[in-house]
């Protein structure tokens, strides 16, 4: 099929352009090169389509197919992004990215490259082509500079034909059609053919397919996680339609939405929309979880949102809130959702379809996996902010009476200002551990994070802690024992570190097991519910405790570029202790594009090792992997710069 055809085609709706949960992640390099390929007539490769049914319904800035279906192009969607952009001098349909990286791309006509305009060189150099003018006006007037001179005029119109001619090129299209090939048939095609490219998942699917009758789906839903965003809740699209299919439907399975309707599924997402916002805020002031690197496990939202929602959107009864949430700790505690997330969603679904004795079942489902739910000392043995009972510490901080060590104020989450902003505190530095010989795993345990305001974490610094702890309780008797601190000095010492931690590991489960206990036994303690916007503004939580790493991931998101995750594992059999990555982008920073890449401040060479058999790409400092983002990442495209500091640590 010529691409002229297929830009028609996109036009009209019979072909639709997905761009699934990656949008588009193209570069300038990457537009240069597919231009560069056609115009030399290199093979770029074919076109993967799946035909499917679609509504004939007439949609905003779209024809509807007159057949009653659409081909939704699975694979070759940067590309023909890329084409449309160049040659239609638009964004398509779906287009969800910069519009910047396929805009002003020029073709010298001496010496046959591409390049994005600039002023300076191209302004007054009438052999700089404008590309997308070319194919919109024609030859004639790019030609015309050139009259007096015939030998280069013919040249250079045979150049310029071969430049226009990239519209007639033909693409082989490959159909997958047929009542057999449902989601699960379509998604193996797919990943078999592009085995070592981005995986298409059966939400990129699904949702392909509300999109071919709705574009305005994908923009609609980016909104909601916008605003999520901006209140520290960093939400995938693949998660916010899990949400909306087990609202709609009750089932945990995408496929379940092949004959949801364009008006069932916005009914979906405003559904959707009001339980998380009921969920985010019910969270937030009953537990104090005001971020998502203390949300514990997103996946238990979807089943709760299908909860909120059978109960009108609304839990009135408190009992029932905090039984509700009793099964929400213990689901994230003992990983309810860390294996096959839609099986187990499944049936936790499937225990409320009926909502008279729903709490009771989902309970008993959790003690069926787990057996006894009391918590252990030794549960609080992991370490890292991405092990699994780092959110209840951050929990029982918030809803217990913990008090600041310097400020003498409760740590609830309506303190106001930057400096009552909570941070993770090491109760012995992580400098002192060090230079002791301990560990990384150990002296980033569990039982040495405690909560402080940022003010009170940067005054105590890496004082020495038998020195600063006495202090503390000297000015603000019993504030040590509210973050179940021992209280016998003797074990405030260096050299007695790990008897500190094994001891304060006791206190610590004596505390959750008696917090948990109040969830679930119908006395809850009276606790301030709070707006999204209230508790957004005045409290969100840095998401680890290192503030560069924060800094950085705001850098990337200005630039349209992914949040790293935080305290990422890579679990290996045969090694000792798991590799922890300060960030790591285990997909790279544009995903199918470029490989995992991660940030390793302290130099490990164990972690470093594991990391680097695992293909990644690791840096040791902010500055090295804010340069590798520049200069190859962005890739041409002008960006804000960045200033070297003046110590750069080696990488």
């Amino acid at each position: 099929m010529k691409v002229t055809t297929i830009l028609d085609q996109i036009d009209l709706g019979s072909i639709a352009l997905p761009e699934f949960q990656r949008g588009y992640v193209w570069n300038r390099d990457q537009v240069r090169a597919l231009m560069h390929s056609l115009y030399r007539d290199y093979p770029v490769g074919g076109l993967l389509v799946w035909r499917t049914k679609t509504e004939a319904t007439a949609t905003k800035g779209q024809l509807p197919p007159s057949t009653g279906h659409v081909d939704l192009l699975l694979d070759g969607q940067q590309r023909m992004t890329t084409l449309y952009g160049v040659i239609r001098g638009k964004r398509p349909q779906f287009f969800d990215g910069n519009v910047q990286t396929f805009t002003g791309l020029y073709f010298n006509l001496e010496t046959e490259t591409f390049e994005f305009y600039t002023k300076q060189k191209m302004a007054t150099d009438s052999t700089w082509v404008d590309v997308t003018g070319l194919m919109t006006k024609g030859i004639v007037p790019y030609l015309m500079p050139f009259m007096n001179d015939p030998d280069r005029q013919a040249v250079f119109m045979e150049r310029l034909n071969r430049l226009s001619n990239i519209k007639s090129i033909e693409f082989h299209v490959a159909t997958v059609t047929g009542d057999d090939k449902n989601v699960d048939v379509v998604v193996d095609i797919f990943n078999r053919l592009n085995s070592g490219g981005t995986k298409l998942s059966k939400g990129d699917l699904a949702l392909a397919r509300i999109c071919a009758a709705w574009p305005e789906a994908r923009r609609e839903m980016k909104v909601r996680l916008a605003k999520w965003e901006k209140a520290g809740y960093f939400f995938k699209l693949d998660w916010f339609l899990r949400c909306i299919t087990a609202i709609l439907t009750g089932k945990a399975a995408f496929e379940s939405l092949e004959k949801t309707t364009v008006s069932e599924f916005a009914d979906g997402i405003k559904r959707a929309e009001k339980a998380i916002d009921y969920l985010l805020n019910l969270l937030a002031g009953r537990l104090g979880i005001d971020h998502d690197r203390v949300l514990g496990a997103p996946y238990t939202i979807p089943l709760l949102a299908r909860y909120v929602d059978k109960r009108g959107g609304l839990i009135v009864d408190p009992r029932e809130r905090d039984r509700l949430l009793y099964w929400y700790v213990h689901a994230f505690l003992w990983g309810r959702y860390s294996g096959s997330t839609e099986s187990v969603l499944t049936q936790d679904l499937t225990s409320i379809d009926s909502m008279d004795g729903a709490l009771d079942r989902l309970i008993a489902n959790l003690r069926a996996q787990r057996g006894d739910l009391t918590l252990q000392p030794a549960d609080f043995a992991g370490w890292s902010t991405s092990n699994r009972f780092y959110p209840l510490l951050h929990m029982m901080s918030r809803v217990g009476e913990s008090i600041d060590w310097r400020t003498g104020l409760l740590l609830k989450n309506t303190l106001l200002g930057g400096s009552n902003k909570l941070h993770v505190h090491h109760v012995f530095p992580k400098a002192r551990l060090q230079e002791a010989g301990v560990s990384r795993p150990l002296r980033n345990t569990l039982a040495n994070y405690t909560f402080l305001t940022a003010g009170t974490n940067m005054n105590v610094g890496a004082q020495d802690p038998f020195t600063y702890l006495k202090e503390v309780e000297a000015n603000y008797p019993g504030a040590l024992e509210s973050h179940w601190i021992p209280m016998d000095q003797s074990l405030w010492k260096l050299e007695v570190f790990e008897q500190f931690v094994a001891a304060r590991r006791v206190l610590l489960a004596a505390a959750a097991n008696k917090f948990l206990d109040s969830l679930i036994s119908g006395h809850p303690q009276a606790l301030k519910q709070v707006s999204l916007t209230e508790w957004a503004e005045a409290t969100l939580v840095p998401e680890c405790d290192e503030p560069e790493l924060d800094e950085l991931n705001a850098w990337l998101l200005k630039l349209g570029l992914p949040r790293g995750e935080t305290d990422f594992e890579i679990v290996k059999a045969e090694a000792t202790d798991a590799a922890v990555l300060d960030l790591a982008w285990p997909a790279g920073l544009q995903q199918g594009l470029s490989g995992p890449v991660a940030l390793v401040l302290e130099r490990d060479d164990d972690t470093v090792s594991i990391a680097s058999a695992e293909g990644y790409r690791i840096f040791t400092s902010v500055y090295l992997f804010k340069k590798y983002v520049e200069s190859e990442v962005l890739a041409g495209v002008p960006r804000e710069g960045f200033r070297r500091p003046g110590f750069l640590p080696g990488q």
